[in-house]
Formats: structure tokens, C-alpha cells, sequence
């Protein structure tokens, strides 16, 4: 080919041409010490219950779990979010079983302290596994007879989320995370915590949780739908942004150690915004409905299911989440290996 002299000074492509150079000059990396593997739990022995509606994920009875946690720790992943699938005939209107000392997320967090000690144990603060009406607060009264109106009582909703993080705090957890969305939780569960020498369990809030439609398969997982109505009420709408940010200045100023966005995918510019503005750790939850989507377009031939994964995955960490709550921590874990 004839040699053109363009005169192009700057190239970009020049950091491009090579595998090792893309390395080399990559801005965004990720760790498998960055990932929390969120687990479903569940009572029984040596039960590994498939999900449905989540290809390749199950509900583990507590021995099963900890087999996971140790496959988990050989490939760098070492810390765990945990949710308890509770029997119905447990759950009532305001989660009493959730202050169960021997309650089945308490003992999960027993045997796994005591297994890994080295773990980083994280328990979810709300009501919804637990009650009978599905939701994250205290149902009061059906608003103005509409269904999709329920109305919740923020401060009564509060006594019941303190209890439940000192009991959870007790068994053994080293995060606390209150994702109900209930006006001054973090504050009182801090409170709660210190005034019985809990000093050291620190509080990840799931400061901008949205009303999302991509949490169907979680709640497929654990059985927590809402009986009746929505939770628009108190999860935040997906059409602010600027709100997000108020959300996370009220949670920092309450004492959470590191704050939340939940969803990640659709809401990437609320991840950036909120990592340029906080001065604490950003936490992003790459949740159920983002997961079943990958998994089933791949499973349809759609999409090259290890390659959308880590790209997913390091979109979320672009936009300023450091620390990243997903199912594919184990998969993405093992590519990042090789």
C-alpha cells in the first residue's frame, strides 16, 4: 500500500494494538475482593434448591452454605450478603421471627464465623422475609381503600429494625444493612448498636434504593412479595436522581460506613453522581432481575455470556462503585483468574 503521510500527531489506537498495552493502561479493573456474593438460606440439610427464575442459583441449607463460602474463598471472594428464606407459618404482621436469637439467619451467621472467621459477613435489615404482608415496614391501613397505596408506619417500623440489627449483630455479623428505605434507620440502628457495645458492626445503607421492576426473581427467591400493593411509598422513584444524592447525605450523617445504589445496570448515572459526592465507600447491588436477563439471553444464544458479564460488571465499577454486590461473583471471579 502506498505510504500517505497524514501528519497525525496523535494516535490513540497506539495504546490499543496489544492485549498487554489495553493492560497495561486500563483505567477500571476488578477483584474478586470487590464482589459480595449474595446467598439465599434456607432450613433443611444438604439442600440446594435451583431458583427458577435465577439460572444457576439456589437456597442452601446452612452446611450447604458453607461448602459455597470455601469455594468462594479459594477463588478471593470473601465476603457474603445473606437472606433467609422464612417459613410461612413463621411470618406475621411484624416480623417477630426476625429477633429470634436462633432464628435461621443467626445461625447461618454463627457457623459461618465460625468456619471463616476471616469472612466479611453481611445481614439485611427489613421486614419483608419476615412478614406476612410482604413488605419492609409496618402495614397501617390500606391508604384511601386503594391497594396500591399501602400506608406504613416509618417510626414503628424503626423499634422493629433496631431489634432486628442487635440481634443480628450479636450472632456474629460485621455489616449490618438496613435496605427497607424507612426515614432515620441508620441513625437509630446506630444508636442501637453502640448502646450495647457494638461499636466495631459497621452499616452498609442501602441509601438509594429505587422501586424497581427488576426485583421479581429475588423475591421469587425468599417468597417476599408484597401481598397486596406496591412499594413506591417508600422506595425511591426511578425518574430522580438528584434526590439519591439527599438520601446519601442524611444516611453518611446518621454514621453508615458505606452506602448503597440499588439497582446497578439501569442506573449507572446515579452510581457516578453519588461516588463524586460521598465520602464514604460506594456499594452498587448488580441485582436479580439484571442477572436472569444475561443468563437467559445467553442461554437463548443471544449474547456471550462471560463476556456481557464482565462487562456488566465493569460498567458498574466505571461509574464509582467500588465495592459490588452480585451473583456472578464466583463466575466472574474464575475468569479474572485465568
Amino acid at each position: 500500500m502506498k505510504n500517505r503521510d497524514f501528519s497525525l500527531l496523535l494516535r490513540p489506537r497506539r495504546l490499543r494494538r496489544s492485549k498487554a498495552i489495553r493492560q497495561l493502561v486500563a483505567e477500571t479493573s476488578l477483584d474478586p475482593g470487590q464482589f459480595v456474593l449474595p446467598v439465599f438460606v434456607t432450613e433443611g440439610h444438604a439442600q440446594r434448591e435451583p431458583i427458577s427464575t435465577m439460572p444457576g442459583q439456589f437456597r442452601y441449607s446452612i452446611d450447604e452454605l458453607l461448602k459455597l463460602a470455601l469455594e468462594a474463598r479459594d477463588l478471593g471472594v470473601r465476603s457474603f450478603a445473606l437472606f433467609p428464606q422464612i417459613e410461612e407459618n413463621k411470618k406475621d404482621s411484624f416480623a417477630k421471627e426476625s429477633t429470634n436469637p436462633d432464628g435461621l439467619l443467626q445461625r447461618a451467621v454463627k457457623e459461618l464465623k465460625n468456619k471463616l472467621p476471616d469472612s466479611c459477613i453481611i445481614t439485611d435489615v427489613a421486614m419483608d422475609p419476615y412478614s406476612s404482608d410482604g413488605h419492609d415496614g409496618v402495614v397501617v391501613k390500606n391508604q384511601l381503600g386503594q391497594s396500591t397505596n399501602y400506608l406504613i408506619d416509618n417510626d414503628a417500623t424503626l423499634e422493629i429494625l433496631g431489634a432486628m440489627a442487635l440481634v443480628q449483630a450479636r450472632a456474629g455479623a460485621d455489616f449490618v444493612a438496613p435496605s427497607d428505605m424507612m426515614d432515620g434507620r441508620v441513625g437509630h440502628i446506630r444508636k442501637i448498636l453502640d448502646a450495647d457495645g457494638f461499636t466495631d458492626v459497621g452499616i452498609i445503607s442501602y441509601a438509594a434504593k429505587y422501586a424497581s421492576s427488576f426485583y421479581g426473581p429475588f423475591r421469587d427467591a425468599l417468597g417476599s412479595a408484597p401481598k397486596e400493593g406496591d412499594k413506591k411509598t417508600y422506595q425511591m422513584d426511578y425518574r430522580n436522581q438528584r434526590e439519591a444524592l439527599h438520601e446519601v447525605r442524611l444516611d453518611v450523617a446518621e454514621g453508615a460506613d458505606i452506602i448503597m445504589v440499588k439497582p446497578a445496570l439501569a442506573y449507572l448515572d446515579v452510581i457516578s453522581r453519588v461516588a463524586a459526592n460521598s465520602p464514604v465507600p460506594v456499594a452498587a447491588y448488580n441485582v436479580s432481575g439484571e442477572y436472569s436477563m444475561l443468563k437467559l439471553a445467553a442461554q437463548n444464544g443471544l449474547i456471550d455470556e462471560s463476556a456481557g458479564m464482565l462487562e456488566i460488571l465493569t460498567a458498574i465499577a466505571r461509574a464509582g462503585a467500588k465495592i459490588i454486590f452480585t451473583y456472578h461473583a464466583l463466575e466472574a471471579a474464575r475468569l479474572l483468574r485465568r
